[in-house]
């Protein structure tokens, strides 16, 4: 190793794991797989009085910070980066006690944040809960002739944690009138109107979105007023397709089935 390569250490033994075969200059064992060099003599660990310790790969730094913690006598392993031209830490080597000591506290640790993470997830259920549950309320308000199951699934389905769908955006945390109607007519577009297969026949969103835009605004009118199981006239516009919900026998040109 040249003069300039020569690592330092400020806290504590360092130790090296070589490139090239070395081997010890006072036992002459080797070839060694880690080596503290003393005055830039090689040295193997138990010459070094370091034979003792245990190593630790780099990874865990929690566990890296308190087995140096529990141990008396620590060191730092590194390896010399001929890409970069520098030292990069490898690990530590630890007392095997004070690695054991580490290890339960992580772990307690680890038990602790389970337990958390569970009550956050059981928060958070009851959170989406009374989220999904006022968002289908608002719904019904807004929109008296949507049946209570079709808000609670529009709910349901605009609230999804991490969905980044309008139900979870500020607006519709607030239940403001906007995200509300947003959602809906989502819903409407997708479930009543031939929308979906509008895009799959490869026709472009915004002309499919145009061509159906009267279907899902006669579908809110309706639901506005309150009313149940009618038919509305709506004019879908261009390719002569009906409009009706998923599942169901295409209504005659022009209508749709609530």
């Amino acid at each position: 190793m040249s003069r300039s390569a020569t690592p330092s250490s400020r806290a504590g033994p360092l130790v090296v794991q070589p490139l090239k075969r070395r081997h010890c200059a006072e036992c002459r064992t080797g070839p060694l797989r880690m080596l503290v060099l003393e005055d830039g003599t090689p040295r193997c660990l138990v010459c070094a009085d370091l034979g003792h310790l245990v190593f630790l790969p780099r990874g865990d730094t929690a566990l890296t910070r308190r087995s140096r913690e529990e141990s008396g006598l620590s060191a730092v392993v590194v390896r010399f980066n001929r890409r970069k031209g520098r030292y990069e830490r490898q690990g530590v080597l630890v007392e095997e006690a004070g690695l054991a000591r580490a290890e339960r506290r992580c772990l307690a640790d680890a038990e602790a944040r389970r337990r958390r993470r569970a009550r956050d997830a059981r928060r958070r259920e009851r959170e989406d809960a009374r989220l999904a549950e006022a968002f289908a309320a608002e719904i019904r308000r807004l929109f008296p002739g949507c049946p209570p199951e079709r808000a609670r699934d529009i709910a349901g389905h605009a609230s999804v944690r991490g969905s980044g769908r309008v139900g979870r955006s500020a607006a519709g945390r607030a239940l403001s009138e906007g995200a509300v109607t947003s959602a809906v007519a989502a819903s409407v577009r997708h479930l009543d109107t031939p929308y979906d297969e509008l895009l799959m026949s490869g026709v472009p969103r915004h002309e499919a979105r145009r061509r159906i835009g009267a279907a899902v605004e006669g579908v809110l009118r309706v639901w506005r007023g309150g009313r149940e199981g009618v038919e509305v006239e709506v004019e879908v516009g261009g390719g002569g397709m009906g409009v009706g919900g998923r599942g169901e026998a295409p209504l005659p040109h022009g209508r749709s089935r609530m």
